[in-house]
């Protein structure tokens, strides 16, 4: 007889779970004092190539939430650095570009990623996979519309308005830059998936900028190439690898977004759980939800917060029932939570979902 798959995984593919599992974009980050301790005076790109710090800092959340499900502590831009592309993480402002790709000698330019040079990626996922038995591991890559935000801005937008002015002057070219980072992110996600992870999740941070017309035409095909990249892979049971896909401010987009090849559609904060549940199983395909308790309520005193906290997992069971439901926040922690709020998010969610 097989061993039922953990509730992380079980609930990414609709199958019975034990409780609703919970985990967080940014469950291993400043707004824990042991990720202080143990990143003081590393520089974030240096953090994310050092297998045992990425194996510590990883395993903080679990070890003090509970959560179920690890997420590889890394950076979107971490594969670009990886392939010979000139930019770093400033503290304060994110990630800056030296040179923006703007022409198609610089898309010419761009390096491609080859798997050799994600060795410390691929330790680090070894390494986790050991350490954290049965709680799975959540690989994770950037979408290409949101790298190439990055590259074309030259670091982090407000409007996204020189990568909207390429898209629209040079079709062509956007697409071969689209092309070029769908591989990118194809091969950062497989090298996580290859090594252990169980679960993978496609961030498209900025596709909010974007219309839904516009989305579908100039993004969508290549995170669909993205997410496709990795449906012949198999996790440890033997099954296909669950993939996730999620962005912010992506109301919209969510059909698109499940279209493009989501197993699981992450929701915001901005859209209900029943519409997300509409917009996503509009073409047919039924479609597992997470999200979306909005991060401002980590704030909140502990009545309000348990009172948010019933309110979405109120609004999964009318979307998507019994099972089909990860419970996240709509976006990543604010750095500045304290620690003891998602341990009563944890708790609270796997004691009113317990089955």
């Amino acid at each position: 007889m097989s061993t039922p798959a953990p509730p992380l995984v079980a609930a990414c593919r609709h199958q019975p779970v034990t409780r609703t599992p919970v985990w967080f974009m940014r469950q291993a980050g400043r707004s824990l004092p042991e990720y202080r301790k143990v990143r003081e005076g590393i520089p974030m790109l240096a953090a994310c190539t050092t297998p045992d710090l990425v194996t510590e800092i990883t395993l903080q959340p679990v070890r003090r939430y509970g959560v179920d499900g690890a997420v590889l502590y890394s950076d979107i831009v971490l594969p670009l650095k990886a392939a010979g592309v000139d930019l770093d993480i400033v503290p304060g402002t994110g990630p800056v570009v030296a040179k923006p790709v703007r022409t198609a000698a610089d898309v010419d330019a761009l390096p491609e990623l080859h798997p050799d040079q994600l060795e410390p990626v691929a330790q680090a996922v070894r390494q986790l996979v050991a350490e954290l038995g049965e709680v799975p591991l959540i690989g994770f890559a950037g979408a290409p519309f949101t790298l190439a935000s990055y590259l074309v801005e030259g670091g982090p937008s407000k409007d996204h308005a020189a990568t909207k002015t390429f898209i629209h002057t040079d079709p062509g070219l956007w697409r071969a830059l689209a092309e070029k980072l769908a591989r990118t992110s194809a091969t950062f996600l497989r090298v996580q998936v290859e090594n252990g992870a169980r679960v993978v999740q496609l961030f498209d941070s900025w596709a909010g900028a974007l219309s839904l017309a516009d989305y579908r035409e100039h993004a969508a095909p290549a995170s669909a190439s993205v997410l496709a990249a990795v449906g012949d892979l198999r996790g440890a049971d033997g099954l296909p690898v669950p993939r996730i896909h999620f962005g912010v401010g992506t109301g919209e987009l969510l059909g698109a977004m499940g279209e493009a090849g989501a197993d699981v559609v992450g929701v915001d904060y901005r859209v209900s759980l029943r519409d997300a549940a509409a917009r996503t199983r509009a073409d047919g395909t039924r479609r597992a939800l997470q999200g979306n308790l909005d991060p401002a309520l980590l704030g909140a005193p502990p009545a309000v917060l348990e009172a948010a906290v019933d309110a979405v997992l109120d609004d999964a069971a009318a979307a998507v029932g019994a099972t089909g439901h990860v419970f996240n926040l709509g976006h990543g922690v604010p750095p500045t939570t304290d620690p003891d709020a998602l341990l009563r998010v944890v708790e609270r969610v796997h004691e009113r979902t317990a089955r």
